[in-house]
């Protein structure tokens, strides 16, 4: 997400870094390279023209000039900047409180992920908001779209409206609304089919429908990967519709950024979600800070310790932190850990919310790091068998010939998987050894991606990672960092560029 953007701000800010005084030609400078950053992310123009003229105007004041490092405070004021026009400091909640059942209205082009959103934000609803919901499908025109909600709905355990052949989006409307009544939900959200703004009928449908519905959060689905075309759907919308919140899907995929980043401006209308992701529980509350965080290269702390705790199986942990405790780290623990980042998105999908790593992108590229690496190293320990696993000094010549034939690997790599193995096993026998002081270290560890480790174990602040972007961007402390990384250990040996602490270094691309 944002890739383009970042690397463009990231070197702009670079050049200015490091020096004493800032006169009015470097700042002129940089906001010219920053318009024509915001431009080739395909950020509306008159966007644009508002953000470099409020930046100029800060980043020559006074406040800037006086500063002890002015190049620090421009920053500061571009990110500002970014939060402004991303719609502010506050994320906008979605409206449900209303008598129940609170009716939510989906509407949107054809195939920009309607069905499968409303999906999401049903499981979102049910699980972190404890609300009863039920979806509804509005859409007869589709083949078997009703059936798709039916069966995304049966695989998040959320009702569905029971399908009745041949009747219209307004009478499938009434029933629905009369029979999450009459059992009690909280929430119905309405699937309506997927148009063009041209067609007036169908423009027609779905505003008879809002009018009997009387929704209190009527939401605006649009792919994100469309630009401004997204930005100018929505103003169509909005005319023949009272929307009251966006929905940007395939946010993962969207490099450029330039129909987030316009949206809130052109139309007024809150982001209020984000999909990034295939998956029914990838959809994320919107949120400037943590956004604008990411463009400047900040990672989002936030979201990985959120990430790490949604996918936490808690007896797993438990049981993992008890034989860490007693210095006990065998093959099949180092395969949890990389099941465990698979299920967190990958090393991409970690490494990318991580502050700083976002320079790194090209040490990791020319040694090939990446998710291969995972499967290749899951691969390798799968065709062990289980006394190997256990007992990895048990693993001679011939054995690992074996198992690099059953792996579709080279000897050499079972040799550098067994390196970081012995160096991660050394490491909590060394921490088991300390006693108390060190097991509350370990505890930290584990803390530090969510998995818990026990009374007195700590971990990262939550409440100050929730706090992170409120204004001054501040980074994660040493030991939050430390904490996090600790568990992304197993990568190679040395001190990874870039100033990350605890994370070991990158093998050198063979030559």
């Amino acid at each position: 997400m944002f890739e383009a953007l970042n690397e463009r701000l990231t070197g702009v800010f670079d050049r200015i870094t490091g020096r004493g005084a800032l006169s009015e030609k470097d700042v002129a400078e940089a906001m010219r390279e920053v318009r024509v950053a915001l431009l080739e992310a395909d950020v509306a123009l008159p966007v644009v023209k508002d953000f470099i003229a409020f930046a100029t105007e800060r980043a020559t004041g006074e406040e800037v000039i006086r500063s002890v490092k002015p190049a620090d405070q421009v920053i500061k004021i571009v990110y500002d900047g970014l939060i402004e026009m991303l719609g502010g400091e506050e994320p906008v909640p979605l409206n449900t409180n209303a008598t129940p059942p609170a009716v939510v209205l989906m509407a949107g082009l054809q195939g920009s992920g309607k069905t499968t959103t409303s999906a999401k934000l049903a499981l979102r609803l049910t699980k972190f908001d404890r609300k009863k919901v039920m979806l509804a499908s509005l859409d007869t025109r589709r083949p078997a779209a009703m059936e798709q909600l039916a069966q995304l709905g049966k695989q998040i355990e959320v009702a569905t409206l029971p399908i009745v052949a041949g009747e219209s989006a307004v009478q499938i409307t009434r029933r629905a609304l009369q029979s999450a009544k009459l059992q009690g939900f909280d929430v119905l959200i309405l699937d309506t089919a997927g148009r063009i703004t041209l067609d007036e009928a169908l423009m027609n449908e779905v505003a008879e429908v809002a009018s009997i519905a009387k929704p209190v959060e009527t939401l605006l689905v649009a792919d994100s990967l469309t630009g401004q075309d997204a930005v100018r759907t929505t103003a169509a919308f909005h005319e023949r519709l009272p929307l009251t919140g966006l929905v940007l899907t395939r946010a993962d995929g969207d490099g450029r950024g330039g129909a987030m980043l316009s949206m809130r401006a052109v139309t007024g209308l809150p982001i209020k979600y984000l999909g990034a992701g295939e998956k029914v529980d990838a959809l994320d509350v919107f949120d400037a800070r943590r956004v604008a965080g990411r463009i400047l290269g900040q990672g989002d702390i936030v979201a990985l310790v959120e990430k790490a705790a949604g996918e936490l199986d808690q007896a797993k942990a438990e049981a993992m932190a008890k034989k860490l405790a007693k210095g006990q780290f065998d093959l099949n623990d180092l395969a949890a850990q990389l099941q465990q980042m698979k299920k967190m998105g990958g090393l991409q999908g970690i490494m990318g919310l991580m502050p700083g790593v976002a320079k790194m992108k090209a040490q990791m590229a020319d040694a090939n790091i990446d998710d291969r690496m995972i499967l290749r190293q899951e691969a390798i320990i799968s065709s062990m068998t289980k006394i190997e696993r256990k007992k990895p000094d048990l693993l001679n010549a011939s054995r690992k010939k074996r198992i690099a034939a059953g792996a579709g690997v080279e000897v050499q790599d079972i040799n550098r998987l067994l390196k970081q193995h012995r160096q991660m096993a050394d490491m909590v026998k060394s921490l088991a050894k300390g006693g108390r002081g060190n097991m509350q270290k370990m505890a930290a560890m584990m803390g530090g991606m969510g998995m818990g480790g026990g009374p007195g174990g700590g971990g990262p602040d939550i409440n100050r990672l929730k706090a992170m972007g409120g204004g001054r961007m501040p980074e994660p402390t040493e030991q939050e960092m430390k904490a996090l990384q600790d568990r992304l250990s197993g990568l190679g040996g040395g001190q990874m560029p870039g100033g990350l602490p605890g994370l070991p270094g990158l093998p050198k691309k063979p030559n």
